[in-house]
């Protein structure tokens, strides 16, 4: 369910102003993220490990009102709930499908419509993508050829595409664990550095915590 809300409302009139007609502004916050436990744990309970991470994401990104907002016409609002939408790689023609996969707090019932999603709209050749059923999601794109420590993305006609966009890359050995690079997109508009480094916190603590059942 969307609901409607001004920016007075929010608390954010005069930034939300600035960042939308005097100074349109996104910005990117990158960072790697301890993920030795959930590799373990996934790998424990013979689940994905991009399932298991897409649902610690997805859990996470609910529990933060300023990652579930979006435009319905000229209206600002929140979404009750924000679904991912990922992308599923082809390599026999090197492009990707979009699938998007409804979120619920049961993994065992998330990692069902997961793989109901990728039996249908994945497979080994390019298929159509999974139709969008309305405008709740957030984009997760996977770069897993390569670590970044950087990364940005060009929107430019995105004044109020307010949804966030997460890139994660190939994950890499340090120190005796397994870490992941991780991009955040986000529009200054809605969300501060303040809000995403509470969502990364908060997606570190969920990582260490996750136990799964496929």
């Amino acid at each position: 369910m969307f609901h409607a809300v001004t920016p007075e409302e929010l608390g954010r009139a005069d930034v939300f102003r600035h960042f939308t007609e005097e100074a349109p502004c996104s910005f990117s916050f990158c960072t790697d993220l301890d993920i030795t436990a959930l590799r373990r744990r996934s790998r424990e309970a013979g689940v994905g490990f991009f399932p298991a991470f897409l649902h610690c994401l997805s859990a996470e990104v609910n529990a933060h009102r300023e990652f579930c907002m979006g435009m319905q016409g000229d209206l600002l609002g929140y979404y009750d709930r924000v679904d991912p939408c990922y992308t599923v790689f082809h390599a026999e023609d090197e492009r990707f499908s979009d699938v998007w996969t409804q979120y619920c707090e049961s993994f065992s019932e998330f990692y069902a419509r997961y793989r109901a999603d990728a039996e249908e709209y994945g497979g080994p050749k390019m298929k159509p993508a999974k139709p969008y059923a309305g405008a709740n999601l957030f984009n997760v794109s996977c770069i897993p050829w390569a670590s970044f420590t950087g990364f940005a993305l060009n929107l430019p006609k995105s004044e109020k595409f307010f949804s966030p966009v997460f890139t994660i890359g190939k994950y890499f050995a340090r120190e005796g664990k397994l870490w992941l690079p991780v991009a955040v997109q986000v529009h200054h508009a809605v969300c501060d550095g303040y809000h995403v480094c509470l969502l990364l916190n908060g997606l570190a603590e969920r990582m260490q915590a996750a136990r799964f059942s496929g």
